[in-house]
């Protein structure tokens, strides 16, 4: 599972917001924090304004802000309104053409990861990943720390075939 750099931008945004609460933001200035498109970030806001998750102010000194308090805006909403589809595989679209999906019990379990992933988001608010203004800085020359995944190992033993096509790009 992933989720797409649209819904990434919507949580950054928020955090951004969130951490500016005593004044409105400018996409611009966002954009510029994050070191991301401003083009991008103004179809993110406008999806987040038209949610209900920022309240935007037009004109000359406008901007935008969080329509809500940080510990009201859930983390699972959020993710629903910016993700276009949770379609994991085939069958799960409406144009499915896949031989064996009414016998196949693969979406029953994805259906079940997809929820349990979802449900995480669900128990957590904005208020659970803010961050302070200082926090703000743009990396070096080198990218930022990898911070995940965080999985735990798979059950039993790994064929050697899947180790050596872990390497691979296939």
């Amino acid at each position: 599972m992933r989720l797409t750099s649209f819904s990434d931008y919507a949580l950054r945004v928020l955090m951004y917001a969130h951490s500016r609460k005593d004044r409105l933001v400018t996409i611009e200035e966002t954009a510029n924090a994050y070191g991301i498109s401003r083009a991008h970030l103004m179809k993110v806001v406008n999806i987040l304004t038209r949610s209900e998750f920022l309240l935007g102010v037009r004109g000359r000194s406008g901007g935008f802000t969080l329509a809500r308090p940080a510990n009201e805006i859930n983390l699972g909403a959020v993710i629903r309104a910016t993700e276009p589809d949770f379609a994991l595989v085939e069958c799960f679209n409406p144009d499915n053409r896949c031989a064996i999906a009414h016998i196949c019990g693969l979406p029953i379990i994805l259906n079940e990861a997809l929820g349990a992933f979802i449900g995480v988001l669900d128990r957590h608010t904005l208020a659970d990943i803010t961050v302070n203004p200082g926090d703000f800085a743009l990396p070096g020359d080198g990218p930022a720390p990898q911070r995940g995944p965080e999985l735990a190992p798979a059950p039993g033993p790994v064929p050697e075939a899947v180790v050596e096509r872990a390497g691979s790009d296939i």
